[in-house]
C-alpha cells in the first residue's frame, strides 16, 4: 500500500497492476472518477494533494509575471493541453499570480499546523 499522484500511478491503476483504494484529494480525481476520496472512505476533511506551480525570482516586473501567467494559463486551458493533461490524472488550474500566491500561503499554514501537532522537531 502507497500513496501516489494519480499521474505517476495511472499507467498501473488502467494495466490492473495498481488498484486504487481513495484519492487525498478532498475532491474526486476526474481521471479516476469511481474512486472515493479519503475524506468519503471515513477521515473526513482530509485534504492532500500533489501540486505544480512556477514561481519567478523575487523582484521579477509585475508586467512580466502578469505576461507568464496569462500564458501559462492560456496554455493549460486549450484544449488539447488540457484533454492530455486531465489523461494523464493531472487537473489542470492556470489561476492568477494573486491566487497562487494565495494557495502557497494556505499550504505552508496548512503544512506548518501539521507539523507542530505531529510534534516533529525541526533543528
Amino acid at each position: 500500500m502507497m500513496f501516489d499522484s494519480v499521474a505517476s500511478s495511472m499507467q498501473f491503476i488502467r494495466s490492473g497492476h495498481l488498484r486504487a483504494l481513495a484519492v487525498s484529494s478532498l475532491k474526486r480525481s476526474p481521471a479516476l472518477p469511481d474512486v472515493p476520496t479519503v475524506a468519503e472512505s471515513g477521515l473526513p476533511g482530509f485534504d492532500i494533494s500533489t501540486w505544480y506551480g512556477l514561481w519567478a525570482p523575487a523582484g521579477t516586473p509585475d508586467r512580466i509575471v502578469q505576461k507568464g501567467s496569462a500564458e501559462v494559463a492560456a496554455i493549460v486551458r486549450a484544449p488539447a493541453v488540457r484533454e492530455q493533461l486531465l489523461n494523464m490524472g493531472t487537473v489542470p488550474v492556470g489561476n492568477t499570480p494573486e491566487e497562487f500566491a494565495a494557495f502557497n500561503l494556505s499550504e505552508l499554514k496548512k503544512w506548518a499546523q501539521l507539523v507542530k501537532q505531529s510534534g516533529a522537531k525541526v533543528d
